[in-house]
């Protein structure tokens, strides 16, 4: 291997691992405030792209359709809750305003403007509009219920969530796979390696999304409320801090970030239905190796696994999926051997 070829994998790593970082704190946030292994992170991904090539080719892509009856079913809910509760005609009114507002406004202008022929920065934008409330709307429908309960029953519930939305997906977009055009079709030359508008956009926008993450935690008063949430759910509720809320917002921010994510990676990749699996679960792969806790480390580790893959795709092309996947092991014994006796409570 010479260092033209070293240094193209190693850009090509980094390009990934930016991406995976992305999943990676996505995935930390949510178990720190949920406790929920969330496996279908990877589904928002493909949705974000999916969602953008039905829009490019004109078409009502199905996620508004999708979008629609999640409300409907999380408002029928809230009614049925709310009926239970005692409440009046007013609150019962004003809370199904409040779930119905954003995804039929959304799903009425994309519906308008999908075959219109919008730029591509606007239909990206509508693509993040529409995936994004996927987010709180599965939470209050498949966790919120069960948001005291154990890890695994939670994991099971995750399981169960990701083969939804891969067979939902398969139905809306089909099998045929779709690529996205670039958003900057630049190139710039850094000795041998050729550096493509695209990663730039996408180092740009990891890195500003990271900061904003950062000052969210640090500088906002519904970031520190999260953050309570995460160190000890029963004391953040003794504070008045609302843990359900919490749950929400954590599922909405992990959506956004997987749309986010989906948008950047639609250029360099074909993304088929079922391809946020393998995505997520390279996310999954670097939290783990922040132990699920440290969002520093989470994004250490899945630049790591970037360059692992990139590497390891160089070496043994077939079996580079294996390559990165294996590499948990190590992480997993040596945390096992750290606290051997480590327990839920």
């Amino acid at each position: 291997m010479d260092p033209t070829i070293a240094g193209i994998l190693t850009l090509d790593g980094l390009t990934n691992g930016a991406i995976y970082a992305l999943l990676a704190l996505a995935t930390v946030l949510v178990f720190a405030v949920t406790r929920v292994i969330f496996i279908p992170q990877g589904e928002f991904v493909a949705f974000g792209a999916l969602t953008l090539a039905l829009l490019q080719t004109g078409r009502v892509p199905g996620t508004v359709w999708f979008l629609l009856v999640l409300a409907a079913v999380a408002t029928l809910q809230d009614l049925v809750n709310g009926a239970r509760q005692g409440l009046g005609i007013a609150p019962l009114a004003r809370q199904a305003l409040r779930t119905l507002a954003w995804p039929v406004a959304v799903s009425l202008l994309t519906i308008w403007a999908a075959p219109r022929g919008l730029p591509l920065a606007a239909q990206a934008a509508l693509a993040v509009a529409l995936v994004t409330p996927f987010g709180p709307l599965i939470y209050r429908l498949a966790y919120e219920s069960l948001a005291d309960a154990s890890v695994l029953v939670l994991l099971i519930v995750s399981v169960g969530v990701h083969f939804a939305l891969v067979g939902l997906g398969l139905f809306f977009f089909g099998a045929e796979g779709f690529r996205n055009p670039s958003f900057w079709d630049a190139r710039f030359s850094i000795g041998p390696v050729t550096l493509a508008g695209q990663t730039v956009i996408i180092f740009a926008a990891s890195l500003a999304l990271i900061v904003g993450l950062w000052l969210y935690f640090d500088r906002s008063l519904s970031g520190k409320a999260l953050r309570a949430t995460a160190v000890n759910r029963l004391g953040a509720r003794l504070m008045g801090i609302r843990t359900a809320g919490a749950g929400r917002l954590s599922f909405t921010m992990a959506a956004f970030i997987g749309a986010l994510s989906g948008l950047l990676i639609g250029p360099t990749t074909t993304v088929f239905y079922d391809s946020g699996f393998l995505i997520g679960l390279k996310g999954f792969v670097a939290a783990v190796f922040a132990g699920l806790a440290s969002y520093p480390l989470a994004m250490v580790g899945a630049l790591g696994v970037g360059l692992l893959e990139s590497f390891g795709s160089f070496w043994s092309s077939p079996f580079k999926e294996v390559i990165v996947f294996s590499a948990i092991l190590p992480v997993l014994l040596w945390r096992s051997l750290r606290d051997p006796d480590s327990d839920e409570h």
